[in-house]
This record gives C-alpha cells, structure tokens and sequence, in this order.
C-alpha cells in the first residue's frame, strides 16, 4: 500500500488528478445540507490585529491571498529557470507567450463587449479575460508525457502573463482604493533584494522573509497579494555557492509537494463551491451568459492562436519545440479555464446577487467545456505524434 501511495504522488498526474476530486467535493458540498456550514467555516476569521497591523482575515480570504501567494513562488521559480537556461531564454521564444496571452485577453472582453454592449452587464467585460493557473496546469499533468515539455513551459508562461494581465485590470478598472505608498514599499523590499542578490547573498531566508514583508504590502495596497509570490521568486539566485545547491532549486523542491497536494487542492475545494440553483439554465441564454461562455470558450482559444500566428509569422517568436498548431490551439482552450480569478472579476464586476449567480454559472460550464475539449483533444494528438515518431 505505501508502495502505491508512493508511486501516486510521484506520477506527473497525481496533482491533477488530486485537484480535480477536490473540486468535484466542493460542488457536492455546495449542493448538500453541509452547503451553509462550509460557507460559515470560509467565512470565519482567523489571525490578529492591533492598532498597527491587520492581519485578521476569513479562512477564504487565507486561501486565495495568503496560500496562493506560495502557489505563485512556486510558477515564478518555474519561469526564472526557463528564462534563464530553459524553453523560453532566448528573445523569440519567450515572446511568443506574451502575445499569446494579449490575444487570450483582448478577443474574450472584446466578445463579452459586443454580446453585453449597452446593458447594465457591460461592466464585467474583465471576465472572460482571466485563466485560472492553477486548474490549467493541473488538468495538463493528468496528460503526462503525451505533451511535450515545452507545451507545458508555454501554457505556465501564457497563464503568468494572462494572470498579471487580470490582477492589472483588477487595479486599474476594478480597483476603487489603490494604496501607492504600500505599492512603494513593497517595490523598494522588491529592489532591496534584487540588490542583494548582486552582492551574492546565497542564503534562502534572506529572501524568503523579506518576501513575506512584499505580500503584506501589496496585500494592503489593493492590488492581488498573490503576486508577492513572482516578485520574491524573481529575486532568489540561480546560483549557488559552487558544489552546493542552487537556491532557487532549494525552494523548488521545499514548496513542490506543499503546493500540489495541499495549496491548489484547498483553492479548489474553497472556489468551486457553486450552488445550482433554477433559472441558471436559462442564464446562460442572456447576454452576460453568453458574453461569458463565448468570451472562455471561443475567444480564449483563438486570440491565443491567432496572436500567436502572427508573432510567428512576423518572425518575433517561433514555436515551442515538437509542437503543432493544433496543440497550440489545444493549448488555447486549456486558457478558457477560468474560474477563481473570472469569479473574483465577476464579484467586483456586479453587485447584484443574480447577475452574480449567472456570472458563475457561466464561468464553471465554459470552464468545463474547455477542460474536458482540451484535454480530449490534447490526448488524442499526444497519442498521434507518439505513434507517428516511433
């Protein structure tokens, strides 16, 4: 038995497979007696407060701005090890997921506009443009080895660029109190530590607690605390002290196992807790509805696509490596996942109850529709190449 429980967690799949059973429990919940109990146990608060600091916060709100910022150090390492010696550290590489993730952004609002132009639902054009990181990259490790590494490097590089492109739209169109002297400090904590790593500082708490320091402040600016995670990642060396190990890699292998089986599981039982409720149906006809599935499902696949089509075109970036269009367009559909982040825009977006629900429902069905196409398609064409390399 430990035999098997060992050889689960070490499968590529094992943090996908986990993340979806935990989202599968937190609809059961939402849709059982325990409906109002689960709700209470997010909403209680835990922590402290004084005059000074306040740090007194619901066990959602732990969740989605404290545990996730761990989830974001964890991406940020992945993404400063392949900038620097990996898939995207040459210019045309890495550009390729930068305009990839404008087009996932900018054709989702530009739909959601035109079904919603006019209407009282117009504001929540911000939406359709989000990716849930945490859901995508979960569903493409059931997949294994059937998608080329570098597929996965461009889809974790496209929801890092899709997520800071949300959380700046969150701050500029949704934010109604920016705090600039918290965002001031954070930035200077930010380049303290860009500073001593010059100086070759190798030592992880050097980093680590002073990243602690960057979430508090931009927690309290207003803007998503969860990208306190990429800022301390981007500050932590690459390399260590000569035959030791790197630190970044230190905190790479601490958080790895914490992150997959513990952090992405919790945000998913904590945010997928949609209650079905009549008239949801219906709501998907709407135009906030509509706006919505067809903002995910449609223009998330191919502003991906197409944006990434002309970059490439234009000889500004070039393919991953041992990939096709049709897994990019594959990849595409993965970036309509959107869940937490497009709840949380939709949240901001309306203060109406209904248009809230509506807002949700749409969110899970065009969220569904594009896991489980992506995924089939994704599988299908990783049997395909396989085979035709072999």
């Amino acid at each position: 038995m430990r035999k098997q429980i060992k050889q689960f967690f070490e499968a590529d799949s094992a943090s996908g497979i986990t993340l979806l059973l935990f989202l599968v429990i937190s609809l059961l919940i939402a849709n059982s007696p325990l409906a109002s109990d689960f709700e209470s146990l997010l909403a209680h608060k835990v922590g402290f407060e004084s005059s000074s600091v306040h740090l007194k916060y619901s066990v959602l709100h732990w969740i989605n701005d404290g545990l996730m910022a761990v989830f974001f150090l964890m991406v940020g390492i992945e993404i400063k090890q392949e900038l620097a010696h990996g898939q995207l550290s040459s210019a045309r590489k890495a550009s390729l997921p930068f305009f990839a993730a404008l087009g996932g952004m900018l054709l989702p609002a530009g739909i959601y506009l035109i079904c919603n132009a006019g209407t009282e639902t117009e504001h929540g054009w911000g939406i359709p443009m989000a990716t849930d990181i945490a859901f995508a990259i979960g569903i493409l490790s059931i997949l294994g080895k059937r998608v080329p590494v570098a597929l996965k490097v461009f889809l974790t590089a496209l929801a890092i660029v899709d997520d800071l492109g949300a959380i700046l739209v969150i701050a500029i169109f949704y934010t109604t109190d920016l705090a600039a002297n918290y965002l001031l400090y954070a930035l200077g904590i930010f380049l303290l530590l860009t500073f001593i790593n010059r100086m070759g500082v190798k030592s992880v708490w050097f980093y680590l607690i002073p990243g602690v320091f960057i979430w508090y402040f931009i927690h309290h600016s207003g803007i998503h605390a969860t990208i306190a995670g990429v800022l301390t990642a981007f500050a932590i060396p690459i390399k260590g002290k000569k035959g030791g190990p790197s630190p970044i890699q230190q905190v790479e292998h601490a958080v790895s196992t914490p992150v997959n089986f513990v952090i992405m599981p919790l945000f998913a039982l904590a945010n997928t807790n949609i209650r079905f409720e009549s008239g949801m149906i219906e709501g998907l006809a709407s135009p906030l509805g509509l706006g919505i599935i067809a903002g995910l499902f449609v223009g998330k696949p191919l502003g991906i696509t197409l944006f990434s089509w002309i970059a490439v075109k234009l000889r500004i970036s070039e393919l991953p490596k041992n990939t096709r269009w049709t897994q990019i367009l594959s990849i595409g559909l993965m970036g309509g996942i959107g869940f937490t982040m497009s709840i949380f825009i939709a949240l901001l977006s309306f203060s109406d109850p209904h248009h809230q629900t509506e807002a949700k429902f749409a969110i899970l069905v065009a969220s569904a529709l594009s896991g489980v196409i992506g995924y089939y398609i994704l599988n299908r064409l990783g049997r395909k190449y396989q085979n035709s390399d072999q």
